[in-house]
């Protein structure tokens, strides 16, 4: 669609705990540079248990939603549909309401992942690490589908972690292999790594950065610089932060759901890092 969803013209973010989303500045930056003066973008602080109730009160106003945890597959069975991409990884990131009612589901995380990596200038590796379990870590796999060639290594703490990222593998078409969180910093021999662990866990591993570092993909935007990143880039390696994925799904989000693209990337990046500053 090339011109403005006409009739919707409010969006919000759902998940518990929500109060820390970036997403209504970038939403609502989004709409300042495209002269969507009319459009809303909200944030509420919703379960599993108070999605259904929130979803039926919604009315014809409504053009979208953007879904954080622990939704992201609470919410499959309430959808007219999901996209391939979405049901690649069981997870849904973004609904959108059609002109005629229909809940559609879809995620902008991987290809917000892709796009990130490319405007670092990472379209094509010959293998790569991931670190980390979970729903991120499965869509990056999902991601890696796409641009590795060969094997990917999953460092994970228990072996159910790692049987369920090599089910998530046979079923995304990606060769993965499995090892202990404690030979983690083998991680870093791989042309790209990506760290999906919660903050601080990868800070004791910031010194085992080998001399020419390749990719460093570090999906956390708070607190940021992480300490693995910051070493990362002072050893001259590449470095994709958390805030790059969040824009560019964000962008991908704001496309479909007023109908206008290019969505306004530069603004919504500046709005962001403007917002993490003030904190």
């Amino acid at each position: 669609m090339s011109s403005e969803v006409q009739g919707r013209h409010r969006a919000a973010v759902l998940g518990s705990p929500i109060a820390h989303s970036l997403s209504p500045v970038l939403h609502r930056a989004a709409y300042a540079e495209l002269g969507l003066t009319g459009w809303e973008y909200g944030r509420h602080e919703i379960d599993e248990a108070a999605l259904p109730g929130f979803l039926a009160g919604l009315d014809g106003g409504w053009a979208g939603l953007s879904l954080t945890m622990p939704l992201k597959r609470a919410v499959i069975p309430l959808l007219d549909g999901i996209s391939d991409t979405a049901a690649s990884v069981e997870a849904v990131n973004t609904v959108v309401f059609t002109e005629d009612g229909r809940r559609m589901g879809d995620n902008t995380d991987i290809p917000g992942m892709l796009a990130a990596l490319r405007e670092r200038g990472v379209q094509q590796v010959e293998r790569a690490a991931v670190l980390g379990a979970g729903a991120t870590a499965s869509s990056a796999l999902a991601a890696l589908s796409r641009i590795c060639a060969g094997e990917v290594t999953a460092y994970v703490r228990s072996e159910a972690r790692a049987a369920e990222m090599r089910g998530w593998g046979e079923r995304l078409g990606v060769a993965v292999r499995t090892a202990d969180w404690s030979q983690a910093a083998a991680a870093f021999e791989a042309p790209l790594v990506i760290a999906t662990t919660p903050a601080g866990t990868t800070d004791a591993l910031a010194a085992a950065i080998p001399e020419q570092p390749g990719t460093l993909f570090d999906v956390l935007y708070e607190p940021w610089p992480t300490t693995l990143a910051t070493a990362w880039g002072a050893r001259g390696g590449a470095v994709v932060g958390g805030l790059d994925l969040l824009v560019h799904q964000a962008v991908l989000q704001v496309e479909q759901m007023t109908g206008r693209s290019p969505a306004p990337l530069e603004a919504m990046r500046a709005a962001g890092e403007a917002a993490l500053a003030g904190r």
